[in-house]
């Protein structure tokens, strides 16, 4: 399947989905609300069979975050990016690791260094950092006072 008939057919099921130009894989933003169904969608209808997720990670872009996720289909050797701009004042979205196995560390890994929450999520605490840890190493408003990093 060519780039353009897979954005046609995720179009087609899933028309809250839209794509962005560039990137080496097709690129799709969905809205958080959207997101959870739309990753229903392509996980199980017949010739998107999106089976793994291989990258799920947080970007900072100071005004929001935006959670990416990379999915492949084993099945069909195709892949695409679902971008979720999130609130950096309130930042969640639905869990996927029901969906992909996978997600449930990523999730806690993005959950702990960027501080989004994953609604749903049956496991959602610290993976690496120490329980008393305070901040979001990872954004770029976090003030490091021992390393003096501002960005």
């Amino acid at each position: 399947m060519t780039r353009e008939e897979l954005q046609s057919r995720i179009s087609e099921i899933a028309p809250m989905a839209t794509a962005i130009e560039g990137g080496e894989w097709l690129n799709m933003d969905v809205a958080p609300a959207d997101w959870k169904n739309v990753a229903k969608l392509v996980r199980h209808t017949a010739g998107l069979d999106m089976d793994y997720l291989f990258c799920l990670t947080c970007v900072d872009w100071k005004t929001h975050l935006t959670m990416v996720y990379h999915l492949t289909s084993t099945t069909h050797r195709q892949t695409v990016v679902f971008k979720v701009k999130l609130d950096r004042e309130k930042a969640e979205v639905d869990t996927v690791c029901d969906i992909w196995r996978t997600a449930e560390f990523h999730e806690r890994e993005v959950f702990e260094l960027f501080g989004v929450d994953f609604k749903g999520h049956p496991d959602l605490r610290k993976l690496i950092l120490p329980d008393d840890w305070q901040g979001f190493p990872l954004r770029k408003d976090y003030e490091d006072p021992i390393n003096m990093i501002k960005l």
